[in-house]
């Protein structure tokens, strides 16, 4: 009993020591605190965000994190100048209170704490079909065989899109006046003039007719079939490798080319562009080959050797010339 009694006086006595030391060391008004949820613009939860205050002196700087539940407070406020609390989390937007003043000692609770969800800029580079096209055949133009023949007429893209008219027109007259083209057209001169075919005279002046007539054939042969008919008639003079699959439907593929071929819609049709081309091109050649060469056989003829040659080429692109193809894409 007596040891109680002891006890209680001295808890007595130091309570009243301690509190008037408090109370003289406070040396301003009695400093709050500040508190809120932090919830997006729906009223869900956002954990661990970010509040910081800013108060005039860095010292009295404080950030605090929100718990799982989104809750936080702010301690030892100074209730004699404003604040703004800023509050932060990933995904979101900042967001800024209004000035806040609170009373000395004041528990001060901010509200309606809605955070936006950031706006995530992103840049599209949009590429129409017709820049598209563009890229893939001036990619084409760079394609020859050894380094030196031409070979844009052979499309390696996975994803070939359909050529305008324009393109059409540009890539028919880049093939036809090659200076690799022409010389081919010097070669068969040279060619028929050793067989003395067509009836034209021997001597320069016959070779110089032979070359016109060589060159005037696969020029009009390339602009009629790879490009008036292709425009007119909204078809793709291209021969698109295959590259996969057997070698029976590889063949089948390159053999089927000069009368089947892609549409500009992507439809496989009759390719009545190379085939036209052939036939009117070889109707020509009775406007200025020699009267003993003229007649409907020299057209139907050509248009079989023409039809021939087609079909060799195209097997030859596909089983050999990818190889030797310069600026083509090796892998499959």
């Amino acid at each position: 009993m007596h040891f109680r009694r002891l006890l209680l006086t001295l808890i007595l006595g130091v309570a009243p020591i301690t509190a008037s030391g408090q109370q003289a060391g406070t040396t301003g008004p009695q400093r709050g605190t500040i508190s809120g949820d932090v919830t997006d613009v729906d009223g869900l939860v956002i954990p661990d965000a970010t509040i910081t205050v800013d108060e005039p002196s860095s010292s009295d700087s404080q950030t605090v994190t929100a718990n799982e539940t989104g809750f936080f407070v702010l301690r030892n406020i100074d209730p004699t100048i404003p604040h703004k609390i800023v509050i932060k989390a990933n995904g979101f937007g900042d967001w800024t209170s209004p000035s806040v003043t609170i009373s000395p000692g004041q528990s001060f609770e901010l509200t309606d704490i809605k955070l936006k969800a950031a706006i995530v800029e992103t840049t599209v580079s949009a590429v129409t079909m017709e820049q598209l096209a563009l890229e893939q055949t001036k990619e084409a133009e760079k394609q020859r065989v050894f380094g030196i023949i031409p070979n844009f007429y052979v499309s390696y893209e996975k994803n070939p899109v359909p050529l305008t008219s324009k393109l059409k027109y540009e890539l028919a007259f880049k093939a036809g006046t090659d200076v690799a083209s022409i010389a081919g057209d010097f070669f068969i001169a040279g060619l028929n003039q050793a067989a003395d075919y067509p009836d034209y005279q021997q001597g320069w002046k016959g070779y110089g007719q032979r070359f016109g007539a060589a060159y005037a054939d696969s020029f009009s042969n390339i602009m009629i079939g790879g490009a008036i008919l292709p425009s007119l008639l909204h078809q793709d003079p291209r021969y698109f490798y295959q590259g996969t699959g057997t070698k029976k439907s590889r063949a089948l593929h390159a053999i089927s080319a000069p009368f089947i071929c892609k549409g500009d819609n992507g439809k496989n049709e009759i390719n009545f562009s190379s085939m036209g081309g052939d036939l009117i091109a070889s109707s020509l050649t009775n406007t200025y080959y020699p009267n003993s060469n003229r007649g409907p056989g020299i057209v139907f003829s050509s248009f079989f050797i023409n039809s021939g040659g087609r079909i060799a080429n195209a097997l030859v692109q596909e089983f050999v010339l990818r190889k030797y193809t310069r600026h083509a894409d090796k892998g499959n």
